[in-house]
């Protein structure tokens, strides 16, 4: 009997010294999806599916114009090899009005020919696209945050040349649609720096940006968070979150809590292969697990299925993986 209870109270011990949840890993859906590894891809979901569009495979060639999607990571279908738009290395794509969205990207590379665009195109199949306008009110550009918000489509910042621009290339400026046609500038000159290759996301009625910051010709990196009720007045959150300023990283929502996933930063090059969250763009957290992907850059990253998902990215080399990871709905936000 007094065995017995030595070993119940052992029990009791070791249950109570471990964790009150360790975080799940990540899960690789596949190690190498049907389309060719790329990064800058557009990326939504829609239907219950995960999509991609274009991307990019190297400076010296015209982007992908092929469009794919998936109901759950693995299996891949070729939805259209030559989509209409040219433009597909870094756009920014939505989901608006039951319509997938892919608007601005980059053509040709560091090519002879090469141009940003501010076209505007919708689709319910991913086949066939119409076109909402050829010249949108704000200018040609890449690499812009783009969200759904008070049901309208907004657009902050970006660059107007990827390789061959300069400070004066990048944006701060803020605009909104209701239908894609019709563009307004809420505001020329938001307060944070303009930028490109930074995020947004919309949580609890406010639009959260953050990092991002210039390529070339001379790099900048941020890691501010700034949030508006509005898109006109902004409050910076903070200056520097925990994360490393970085260029290239994607951002989500899931489990009510902003994510930070990869990156990219310079001097020396360096890939980013860490997660974090906040609730409130000012105290932020990392999500370590055992089982993580590779460091990256430029990678998709979707919540679908009550999973969140990373695909493809630049990962040296270039990569096709599809990585999910399932938080319980309980999932403690706090440690």
């Amino acid at each position: 009997m007094r065995r017995v209870m030595l070993t119940v109270l052992a029990l009791t011990l070791t249950t109570a010294t471990l964790p009150a949840q360790d975080n799940p890993d990540w899960v690789r859906a596949t190690a190498a999806a049907a389309w060719q590894p790329r990064d800058s891809q557009g990326e939504l979901v829609y239907r219950d599916q995960l999509w991609i569009f274009g991307g990019w495979f190297n400076s010296f060639a015209a982007p992908p114009r092929d469009v794919w999607s998936s109901a759950d990571g693995k299996a891949w279908t070729k939805v259209t090899a030559q989509a209409p738009w040219i433009h597909s290395d870094l756009p920014m794509t939505l989901v608006f009005a039951d319509k997938m969205w892919m608007m601005g990207g980059w053509y040709n590379g560091r090519l002879k020919g090469h141009s940003a665009s501010n076209q505007v195109w919708s689709s319910t199949d991913g086949v066939t696209w119409d076109q909402a306008t050829a010249r949108a009110g704000w200018s040609p550009r890449i690499a812009a945050a783009a969200v759904v918000f008070q049901d309208k489509m907004w657009l902050l910042g970006g660059t107007e040349n990827y390789y061959f621009g300069d400070q004066k290339s990048l944006r701060n400026d803020v605009w909104y649609s209701s239908d894609g046609r019709q563009w307004h500038q809420a505001t020329a000159e938001a307060p944070w720096a303009p930028r490109a290759y930074h995020q947004a996301v919309v949580l609890n009625d406010r639009i959260y940006l953050f990092g991002g910051g210039n390529y070339v010709p001379q790099y900048a990196a941020y890691h501010d968070v700034w949030s508006s009720a509005d898109g006109i007045h902004w409050r910076r959150e903070t200056a520097s979150a925990p994360w490393s300023p970085r260029l290239w990283f994607s951002a989500v929502v899931y489990r009510q809590q902003m994510w930070v996933l990869g990156g990219w930063s310079n001097n020396p090059s360096t890939n980013w292969g860490d997660a974090w969250y906040s609730a409130d763009g000012r105290t932020w957290r990392e999500f370590k697990t055992d089982v993580v992907w590779k460091a990256r850059h430029e990678h998709s990253a979707l919540v679908h299925q009550d999973k969140l998902w990373i695909a493809g990215g630049h990962a040296r080399p270039l990569s096709s993986e599809v990585w999910s990871l399932h938080l319980p709905a309980n999932w403690p936000a706090e440690p």
